[in-house]
């Protein structure tokens, strides 16, 4: 990759790591239906008026869109409105790439190869010893279990999105945002009322920043920027950058939030993100050997 394309990868990362800060700072000024909501309408509008269609049938706009923005989000801020730490939540979401790797054995039938093995099994170790550590305040168990659900759904609609070929990821993500938005809204009137009523008639800078950020800058110009890389280069050159995403955010919760990490959670964290790094190392390894593998052209 170019030196510019390189930090670009990296400011994408930086900024998705940080949303998780973000996040935490904007519950503050919104209950959890309410805000996600809120940054689904900001993703969609007006951006869904100038993208084009995005060539997706609606029935599976409509279950990516329920399963990715009501469920799995709804799940991750409610796991960090109820004490789920931002740096804790930007790598306990990322087993979605193990819960994403057992649905395709068992939906595909896909074999899961000695890479993939090690790496749900550091990353169920990994799991395992955060869990184990939950009792305690600064990581309730209820919580925890939030934000796994919501990895789990995020693995629940990557099985879905393997139905899409050639759809522009930002035209694609302008739509899917459009969806959850009616459904949210009246999940918050439902279940949030007084307080949501509250939040909107109180609006203040922190609130308005906090979804500008989620909603234009870590959506939109994030997915932009992700899937113009995806389309000049390899997925195995782009991907590694991903790994960045929860180093960002355990930084960004230290520096920013004050958050700090007990010894048993932080080996726990690093068995988690070693067992991501095997996924990543694996696709890395095989494109180096196709190219390689590859005739040079005359």
């Amino acid at each position: 990759m170019s030196p510019l394309h390189c930090l670009a990868a990296m400011t994408v990362a930086l900024i998705w790591g940080l949303n998780f800060v973000v996040i935490k700072v904007g519950l503050h000024d919104f209950p959890p239906l309410l805000f996600s909501a809120l940054r689904f309408l900001v993703a969609a509008v007006p951006a869904i008026l100038f993208v084009g269609r995005c060539g997706v049938s609606w029935r599976l706009l409509l279950f990516i869109g329920v399963v990715l923005g009501v469920v799995k989000f709804s799940l991750l801020f409610l796991g960090i409105h109820l004490g789920m730490g931002a740096g804790v939540a930007s790598l306990v979401l990322q087993s979605q790439v193990f819960f994403t790797i057992i649905l395709a054995a068992l939906i595909y039938r896909e074999k899961i190869g000695r890479w993939d093995a090690a790496g749900l099994l550091c990353g169920a170790s990994g799991l395992l010893v955060i869990g184990s550590q939950s009792g305690n305040t600064s990581l309730p168990l209820h919580a925890l279990l939030l934000v796994l659900a919501a990895a789990l759904a995020w693995a629940v609609s990557n099985m879905a999105m393997r139905r899409l070929k050639g759809v522009p990821p930002f035209r694609f993500m302008v739509w899917v945002s459009a969806i959850p938005v009616v459904p949210l809204l009246i999940l918050s009137a439902l279940f949030e009322g007084p307080a949501a009523q509250q939040a909107l008639t109180h609006l203040n800078w922190s609130g308005i920043g906090a979804l500008a950020y989620v909603g234009l800058l870590s959506t939109l110009f994030g997915y932009a920027v992700w899937g113009k890389l995806l389309s000049l280069y390899p997925a195995a050159t782009v991907t590694p950058f991903a790994l960045l995403v929860p180093v960002f955010g355990l930084l960004g919760g230290w520096a920013f939030l004050g958050e700090t990490l007990s010894v048993p959670i932080a080996a726990g964290l690093a068995l988690v993100l070693f067992g991501l790094s095997l996924g990543v190392i694996r696709w890395t390894v095989g494109w180096l050997q196709a190219r390689r593998d590859t005739p040079a052209s005359l």
